[in-house]
């Protein structure tokens, strides 16, 4: 089986790698010259290409059966150039491009918005709160759109990333000894990287299509996780102002109920912050 990897990064990269050991052929893309021999050993090709590339993306696709689209938008202005472009040029490619079997796109739950703290699930209408999320949902609906018979188009909506490089510890310490606004009640949706590959892998495998929420099993408050993480880490504790609003723009627990229906086995349901 061959598989192409649009936006071979934080998430990409070691789905490359697990697809190699397990004898896919591996076409990597990145956007950066620099990064050409960093992903040569997890890929059998690599490609300099952006997203919006059509006639380029077009000749990478070509003779690809599977194709994880797990790209980054960095600042604001860059997500719509990013993610919707990036979408609506796959469109146009798919649509002539006729080996593709399994498209997997990595969005977030950020799409579904504020929700007073009640649970999501698949089937919630999504009201995007703020406009990178609003990019992150056009995106997913022009790619649902790619999807007919022979050709699946998978949805992951991711909660926070934590794993190697990004522990929770360097993300929240620079909360550490400072005061924050609000109470810190709203709830925190997370995923580790094992989890996010192995998903990912289990959606090419099984050949899902739809959308899937990809959170963990444990959702604290923001408040409960920091407070154990400044406890852990022997960091300087949070202090919390209820007179001060919110600066986080919505509040939801996402449920991964779908997903755990569908067979997939979380590696790391619950946080281990010991």
């Amino acid at each position: 089986m061959n598989a192409a990897i649009i936006g071979c990064g934080y998430v990409g990269k070691p789905v490359a790698q697990l697809w190699q050991d397990q004898g896919l052929t591996i076409t990597a893309t990145t956007t950066r010259s620099e990064r050409v021999s960093e992903l040569q050993p997890v890929a059998n090709q690599v490609v300099i290409l952006r997203g919006t590339d059509e006639a380029r993306l077009r000749d990478t696709l070509n003779g690809q059966t599977c194709v994880l689209v797990s790209v980054a938008g960095g600042r604001q202005n860059g997500y719509a150039e990013t993610y919707l472009k990036t979408a609506e040029t796959l469109a146009m490619v798919l649509s002539q491009v006729g080996t593709v079997a399994q498209l997997i796109y990595t969005s977030s739950f950020s799409v579904y918005g504020d929700h007073s703290g009640n649970w999501v699930t698949e089937t919630t209408p999504v009201k995007p709160a703020a406009p990178n999320a609003e990019v992150l949902a056009e995106t997913e609906r022009v790619l649902l759109t790619i999807a007919r018979p022979g050709l699946n188009v998978c949805i992951l909506r991711l909660g926070g990333i934590y794993g190697p490089r990004r522990e929770l510890a360097r993300i929240y310490g620079r909360w550490a000894g400072t005061t924050r606004p609000g109470a810190g009640a709203e709830w925190s949706n997370w995923i580790h990287l094992d989890d996010i590959v192995g998903a990912i892998d289990f959606a090419r495998m099984h050949g899902l299509s739809g959308v899937y929420n990809l959170v963990q099993d444990e959702i604290p408050t923001v408040r409960e996780l920091v407070e154990r993480v400044c406890s852990v880490s022997s960091l300087p504790a949070v202090t919390w102002d209820p007179s001060q609003p919110s600066d986080r723009p919505y509040n939801v627990r996402v449920s991964n109920q779908k997903l755990k229906a569908a067979g997939y086995r979380f590696n790391r349901p619950q946080f281990n912050l010991e």
